[in-house]
């Protein structure tokens, strides 16, 4: 199976956590966390109306130090804070970080579970941010780094996600997708978010 990410909406939305039950209660298995500019506060009470059963689902952006009082899948580092950060996700716990080129994912050092490469294609919650690289180079850079031995993280693509570009992301060899605008931009999230597990679950 393809793994197939949720970013969170970076703005608190309506109802928002009765569509997060449903998205977690139809297969989603990660959710990346991110509220920039959020107090900590209100990304605590956010933690808090997730039920505890799906905590172990939530990547932090964030506030991480919250991750000592709930059993998080792991801490998330923006780029902006990779460098400084001096911390260490708990036992168990995953982390895992943005890179905006190939030479900063190659160049990388830290153990991460998962790393995204943005943008991939033209962003659709982001006006103006557009598909960054060639196809050829993301193919060849991306069978290079399939073929290192030893410690690699997976490779997630990110940007312009959704049910025509997810194809072309597992076809350009990335190990997952992650999804924003195209699920909470939609009038139905759960629907589009299944019509991506069905993509994703097709063969090459």
């Amino acid at each position: 199976m393809f793994p197939l990410l949720l970013i969170s909406s970076p703005w608190f939305l309506p109802e928002e956590h009765q569509v997060l039950e449903e998205l977690f209660a139809a297969g989603l298995t990660t959710l990346h966390l991110r509220k920039p500019g959020a107090s900590r506060a209100e990304v605590e009470a956010y933690l808090q109306a997730v039920p505890e059963q799906f905590h172990g689902r939530i990547m932090l952006h964030q506030h991480h130090d919250l991750a000592r009082d709930y059993a998080l899948q792991g801490l998330h580092l923006p780029a902006a804070t990779r460098e400084t950060w001096r911390g260490r996700p708990a036992p168990g716990q995953h982390l895992s970080t943005s890179f905006h080129s190939l030479d900063e994912l190659s160049r990388h050092r830290r153990r991460y579970h998962h790393v995204f490469l943005s943008p991939i294609f033209n962003s659709i919650s982001k006006v103006g941010y557009s598909a960054a690289f060639p196809p050829q180079e993301l193919v060849a850079a991306l069978r290079r780094w399939a073929a290192r031995r030893g410690y690699q993280p997976q490779v997630v693509a990110l940007g312009g996600i959704d049910t025509a570009t997810l194809g072309p992301a597992r076809e350009l060899g990335f190990t997952g997708a992650a999804a924003l605008g195209a699920i909470w931009q939609h009038p139905d999230p759960v629907a589009v978010f299944r019509e991506l597990q069905q993509v994703a679950a097709q063969p090459l």
